[in-house]
């Protein structure tokens, strides 16, 4: 059996991968500090506790198992923190990324793949956003992201380190067999808080912003289902196994729905009220975000199965009320 070290394998996207690689018949080693995320999302495979700041820890996680390649989902991820404290993610991000490289590079471990995002764009100068837009993050953790694609295009060239670089829009959903989930401490992401906010769980959900450049005057994003994402993941990897060179793919579904658009579909998915509180803009949030997907599509045959927003908040909202019924 093939073992993949998943740094970050406990988390929300992390831990679908795993599951989406032992169903490719891989070993997915999870190797996880769980500030974030959750032992009880490690089902797939292995567990080591570890952070990817300390080298030695690295170092035992790879002799050990041996992996074939990573799987790197090990960050901090929340755009209005790296913008009130930056040096967090730099450290964290950047740093410690590099230490996973350099152990990696010791250790003869030669494939990569990276869950980036489409926050190293920027503000974007059109819609869709493909692979060739020019990156000019505006908060640190887009910034931080892109400063970790330039360190693999380096250790491509002198260690011969192939990567795969996958910059994702905005995940969303659960897996459609709710054995894992969305679950972040503190919550952020739209589709959760507006699932609370429609559950009596939180009193409402803030609206920030209805003063952008859009259709309804709110932030418009592209959803992409997380079961979709994990799938990429494993094709990326399968690539890389192949021989393929190191390279970069937008994950997307190419087109996007505003935040009233998300409230709307939520109210009709669960038959809610969602309470809602109008907010000013935040630092870092560009008006649109939207995915061309198609250089994946073509290049790995990735096509995504849960394209529909109501899809997707379906299956979040299922996996919402099952953990609240679990904790009954």
């Amino acid at each position: 059996m093939k073992h993949v070290l998943v740094t970050g394998g406990a988390g929300y996207i992390g831990s679908h991968a795993c599951k989406a690689l032992a169903a490719a018949g891989y070993v997915p080693v999870t190797f996880d500090n769980l500030v974030y995320g959750h032992r009880s999302a490690v089902r797939w495979g292995p567990f080591v506790h570890g952070d990817i700041s300390d080298r030695a820890a690295l170092d035992a996680a790879l002799r050990t198992w041996q992996p074939v390649a990573v799987m790197h989902f090990a960050a901090f991820a929340y755009v209005g923190e790296s913008v009130t404290n930056p040096g967090k993610y730099y450290r964290n991000n950047v740093v410690g990324t590099l230490t996973l490289l350099e152990a990696m590079r010791d250790a003869g471990v030669k494939q990569f793949v990276f869950s980036s995002t489409c926050a190293t764009y920027g503000v974007p100068s059109c819609v869709p956003i493909s692979e060739d837009h020019a990156q000019n993050p505006i908060n640190a953790y887009g910034a931080s992201k892109l400063m970790i694609e330039r360190m693999l295009k380096d250790f491509n060239s002198a260690h011969s380190m192939r990567s795969m670089c996958l910059r994702y829009f905005n995940a969303a959903g659960a897996d459609s067999e709710c054995e894992t989930g969305e679950a972040h401490d503190p919550e952020t992401h739209l589709i959760p808080l507006v699932l609370d906010a429609a559950a009596g769980v939180r009193p409402n959900v803030t609206v920030f912003g209805t003063d952008y450049p859009t259709s309804d005057g709110t932030c418009v994003r592209d959803y992409i289902h997380v079961t979709d994402l994990a799938q990429a993941h494993v094709l990326a990897l399968q690539a890389l196994q192949a021989g393929a060179a190191s390279t970069a793919y937008n994950l997307g579904n190419g087109k996007g729905f505003s935040v009233r658009q998300v409230i709307d579909v939520a109210q009709q998915v669960t038959g809610l009220n969602v309470p809602v509180v109008l907010g000013a803009q935040r630092a870092g949030d560009p008006p649109a975000l939207v995915g061309d997907a198609r250089r994946i599509q073509a290049e790995l045959g990735w096509q995504p199965k849960h394209a529909d927003l109501a899809d997707i908040i379906g299956t979040a909202w299922r996996w919402h009320q099952m953990q609240r019924m679990a904790s009954k």
